[in-house]
């Protein structure tokens, strides 16, 4: 029952075998529930005029958007028990729940990577960046020379991490199950993949003269009306002798994060101004790796209920829960930003919903919530929404 996402994550066995003997039987109980709960709250956000938060959220009383109160304090007691340091839930832009420090300010570990995809928007819509060159053409060679095969790949196949590039990159866990060099055709072949993600920080500075915590600050952070974000805290990482490309972590509160959620909710406009180009935002976070085609392996070891398949640096979901998408589901067309040790950002498009979710592993580097206790978190999120008119 492992999942790692290429994401550090350690999942005890008993721990995955309790869950999945749980949901197994609960799973056709447990979707009828939050099926019609689901339906209801949908209805209710539907009629909700689009909210943006000012200097801080606005707070509503779960009620109001179609969610339990009750519910959501089950929820409450159970992240106690977990290693949560803050947790927030809008919909509509109004937030129906928090939990922990919501400003404290700690790294997003591989959120870093959406973050960046993000950013690439309004430079590919405006000619300064073209996803077809090649990593030879942008000038990416590393320590390791490129093989004639690696060549080839484009921009655009390091954004999907589809480059079949495995050069080390200084991260022990990826670099240590990545296929032999040279064996997988440029496109053909998803594997999750931090030479990837780093050569394509390098490429977005190199095309465009700016650098990517700038770019963060002046293209996001500040029209957003991010309360927590501070330039000098943002510090790329070297990743040498490995990999002349280094990483860039990036430091963010649970609370900026959820405005970064709520940008992509509304496909990148904010309060009637377009950040990034819609349709790129619409782009990143469109299935083009399925479920199935995930590798490392591990990254499909949970077959139900987590189908996450993969965009451009952004994890998408690739399955409906009902068989044969007779139904809507919470989950259509749902994607999330997942870093290690638990750092998320969630966006459900169906219920207007996002839900940003922090680990400061930065205080306690052993602290962690695993994708698979997140998944339980998300299900009692969903589960919260009322089936019939809240009281």
């Amino acid at each position: 029952m492992k999942r790692c996402h290429g994401l550090e994550c350690k999942v005890s066995r008993s721990f995955a075998q309790r869950v999945s003997a749980t949901f197994g039987r609960l799973w056709p109980f447990l979707w009828l529930v939050v099926f019609c709960g689901f339906a209801s709250a949908h209805a209710i956000a539907q009629s909700s005029a689009p909210v943006y938060p000012g200097a801080d959220w606005e707070r509503v009383k779960p009620e109001s958007e179609g969610y339990s109160s009750a519910r959501l304090e089950a929820l409450r007691t159970w992240l106690k028990t977990q290693h949560t340091t803050a947790m927030l839930v809008s919909v509509h832009g109004k937030i129906i729940f928090e939990y922990g420090d919501l400003q404290r300010v700690s790294i997003v570990a591989s959120v870093r990577k959406s973050i960046l995809a993000m950013l690439y928007g309004r430079y590919v819509f405006d000619g300064t960046i073209d996803l077809s060159k090649t990593v030879k053409e942008l000038g990416l060679d590393d320590v390791q020379k490129f093989l004639p095969i690696e060549k080839n790949a484009t921009l655009e196949q390091l954004l999907t991490a589809r480059s079949g590039i495995y050069i080390p990159s200084s991260n022990a866990n990826p670099d240590a199950n990545a296929p032999r060099r040279g064996s997988q055709r440029p496109g053909s072949y998803f594997f999750y993949n931090s030479w990837d993600f780093n050569a394509a920080g390098t490429a977005f500075e190199k095309l465009t003269g700016k650098d990517i915590y700038d770019a963060l600050e002046s293209e996001l952070a500040k029209p957003v009306g991010m309360q927590d974000f501070d330039r000098s805290r943002q510090k790329k990482v070297s990743a040498m002798p490995a990999s002349v490309h280094p990483e860039y972590p990036m430091y963010l509160s649970t609370r900026d994060m959820a405005r970064l959620g709520l940008l992509m909710l509304r496909e990148c406009n904010w309060n009637g101004k377009q950040l990034e180009p819609r349709d790129w935002c619409k782009y990143i976070t469109r299935l083009i790796t399925p479920f199935h085609e995930m590798n490392p392996p591990g990254l499909r070891a949970l077959g139900r209920p987590d189908r996450w398949g993969y965009g451009a640096f952004w994890w998408v979901w690739d399955a409906p829960v009902w068989p044969g998408n007779v139904y809507d589901s919470p989950f259509q067309g749902a994607y999330s930003a997942m870093g290690a040790g638990g750092q998320y950002i969630t966006v459900l498009p169906g219920t207007y919903m996002v839900i940003a979710h922090k680990v400061d592993v930065n205080q306690d580097p052993g602290a962690q919530v695993t994708n698979t206790e997140y998944d339980a978190i998300l299900q009692m999120v969903i589960a919260s929404a009322c089936a019939s008119t809240c009281r």
